[in-house]
């Protein structure tokens, strides 16, 4: 396999699905065993292609299988939207990669997220001697709030979002692109920092309302108040098949894809 994958200059969706993935275990319906490529989903992540390299959005237990897929040889940073684990439960994939960095890969978390990584993976943290070079992930954390950050040459806007009753969200605007997964709600003033967008990405998990996450009706209804040039639909159930549902979106509106590509402007 040759890794010739050009990222810089875009944003990648790795994965496009929701905690369960698409096709979902046991499933019979017609989009869980169709076989289309475009309802293949991963669970959710994407990369950005920045001037100083590749930052990884979210690690989900898809990880591996989205960078071989994609022809990604290296990360160069990660950064989270949140804890939960279909978001990062594929951090330990991350081992290779300060073998080719040379030193341990920047993790940039809220306090939530890094709470959690210090839980789940605590192998990671201990005192122990390591039996061999890689054995654990080397990553050094750095706090993510409510303020922009500077990452591999780049400004980044967090948005906060709500993601249900007990779990905030960062969505990131980079340019007049936004990537907002897992959310609910968006309060008025992260919705100013979401005005005059070129793209919206943004969570849309079924048809029917959800206590964590955007209806299609209110997604829409989100897009059709910040009025994007163009907006994609992510985060996404078997119930919404691909090769008809996209039919009913507005022009303007699209259901995104695993491996879809948008340019950074």
């Amino acid at each position: 396999m040759s890794f010739t994958t050009q990222v810089q200059g875009s944003l990648i969706l790795m994965g496009t699905g929701t905690s369960v993935g698409v096709p979902c275990l046991g499933c019979q319906c017609d989009v869980c065993t169709g076989g289309h490529p475009r309802n293949q989903r991963t669970r959710s992540s994407a990369i950005l292609g920045l001037p100083q390299g590749n930052l990884l959005i979210d690690t989900p237990p898809d990880l591996r299988h989205q960078l071989l897929r994609e022809k990604i040889p290296l990360v160069h940073a990660v950064l989270y939207t949140h804890e939960h684990a279909d978001h990062l439960h594929g951090l330990d994939d991350v081992r290779l990669f300060p073998f080719k960095l040379g030193r341990p890969i920047p993790i940039y978390a809220s306090e939530a997220v890094e709470t959690r990584i210090r839980k789940v993976f605590d192998y990671a943290f201990d005192d122990r001697e390591q039996t061999h070079p890689g054995a654990i992930p080397s990553m050094q954390i750095q706090r993510v709030d409510d303020n922009p950050i500077e990452i591999l040459g780049a400004t980044l806007q967090p948005i906060p979002l709500v993601h249900g009753p007990y779990c905030r969200v960062y969505g990131y605007r980079i340019g007049n692109v936004a990537y907002c997964t897992d959310t609910n709600r968006i309060e008025a003033s992260s919705m100013e920092l979401l005005e005059g967008l070129d793209v919206l990405v943004l969570d849309a998990l079924r048809k029917t309302t959800h206590p964590t996450h955007f209806s299609v009706g209110e997604a829409l209804d989100i897009i059709e108040r910040l009025q994007p040039k163009k907006a994609y639909l992510t985060h996404l159930s078997h119930e919404l098949d691909y090769m008809t549902f996209h039919r009913e979106l507005p022009e303007h509106v699209a259901l995104a894809y695993d491996g879809l590509r948008i340019p950074l402007t």
